[in-house]
């Protein structure tokens, strides 16, 4: 009997041993008819095949050919010397003189050129020359100082290669654009970057501003030349850089004035020579919160009226100081930016409803809108 125990208890020793190599050195003998879990993995997707770097050539080519480089020259107005009335000294040494370089874009086949106004601001003569180096020498049809915006006519009658307008609004911050210019004077350049935002106001530049910001490199000579989305559409004129002027180069903040603007601008120029807009004659200022509080006005919107011009015809239709406008024909105002574009876009002689709020009520005025004065001169 002790023997057969003795055998038992071997025997159950060994198994146990045999179970416990198997186990560590091969388990899945064991787990083999064991169930599965159900469980779902996700798996991530190889990655696509990474496409090659894009190419602008081809928007390039299309645009190059319209962009222009423009040269002015005006006299300098240095004080008057005795020597500068003699003719023969003024044969030999000339008469003092400034001279300028911009860019431009050609808009119509007709010889039309788009380009910043103070690019040829004060020009005495104005020398085009386009990208195949034919020179021209062109005109000012007319200017708007108020959107830095002027165009000029070609002394020719050939057709010339004229960019293509992309629809207004079609940009978005992020799209890639292409500034081309003469930028320093040294030739027909192209330059990448991208939309970095879009509507840029209170930059103090212009009355109307409604920047496009890009950081596609622009520098003096710049100005009034194409910047372009990747088709080779127009969807810009360059107009100024940001610089805090301490010598620090180039910040990759560079200004256009949208496509939407400038073709307007320009219709009118040639339409009627110059931009008419509407005008009713207030100063307007934003209504801070506190201020909303302190007068007891609305602080969701609106704008505040603090003067009033004698015999305009926001006087002539019963606007006085200290109301507040909120709305023009139904279009809610926020800023003055916004309302002075508002009221901007009117035509003159048209009779509109501002909608304002006075003495903690609102209110209904018909306004005769009339026309915008000329800017002064000096910018």
């Amino acid at each position: 009997m002790r023997r057969l125990w003795l055998i038992f208890a071997q025997a159950v020793t060994i198994s146990v041993a045999v179970i416990f190599v198997i186990g560590t050195l091969q388990p899945e003998w064991i787990r083999g008819a064991s169930v599965t879990p159900a469980v779902t993995l996700i798996e991530a997707a190889a990655p696509a095949a990474s496409a090659g770097v894009a190419s602008y050539a081809e928007a390039a080519q299309r645009a190059l050919p319209a962009v222009v480089h423009i040269y002015t020259r005006q006299a300098a107005k240095a004080p008057a010397s005795p020597l500068m009335k003699d003719p023969l000294f003024r044969r030999f040494f000339g008469t003092p003189e400034r001279s300028g370089l911009g860019s431009g874009v050609v808009v119509s086949p007709q010889g039309f050129v788009l380009t910043n106004n103070h690019v040829v601001e004060g020009a005495d003569e104005i020398e085009v020359v386009l990208n195949d180096r034919r020179r021209f020498n062109a005109r000012i049809v007319g200017r708007d100082p108020e959107t830095d915006l002027a165009v000029l006519k070609l002394d020719t009658d050939a057709a010339l290669p004229s960019i293509t307008f992309a629809p207004s609004n079609s940009l978005a911050v992020g799209d890639v654009v292409l500034a081309i210019g003469n930028p320093f004077g040294i030739g027909q350049t192209v330059t990448l970057g991208i939309a970095s935002a879009l509507g840029r106001q209170h930059l103090g530049m212009n009355t109307f501003e409604n920047y496009i910001q890009t950081d596609a490199a622009i520098n003096r000579g710049n100005s009034g030349g194409a910047l372009v989305d990747s088709a080779g559409r127009l969807v810009g004129i360059n107009t100024l850089i940001y610089s805090t002027g301490s010598g620090d180069g180039a910040l990759g903040i560079g200004f256009a004035i949208p496509v939407s603007i400038a073709r307007t601008v320009l219709e009118q120029i040639i339409s009627n020579g110059e931009v008419v807009r509407g005008w009713i004659g207030v100063e307007m200022r934003e209504i801070t919160p506190d201020l909303a509080a302190s007068f007891d006005m609305p602080a969701d919107g609106g704008v505040l009226v603090y003067g009033v011009f004698n015999g305009s015809p926001a006087d002539q239709g019963g606007i006085r100081p200290g109301d507040v406008l909120l709305s023009i024909d139904g279009k809610s105002v926020q800023d003055p930016r916004e309302l002075l574009s508002l009221i901007a876009a009117l035509p003159p002689g048209e009779t509109v409803t501002f909608h304002l709020f006075r003495n903690r009520k609102e209110i209904d005025l018909k306004i005769p809108v009339g026309r915008r004065p000329a800017p002064s001169a000096q910018r």
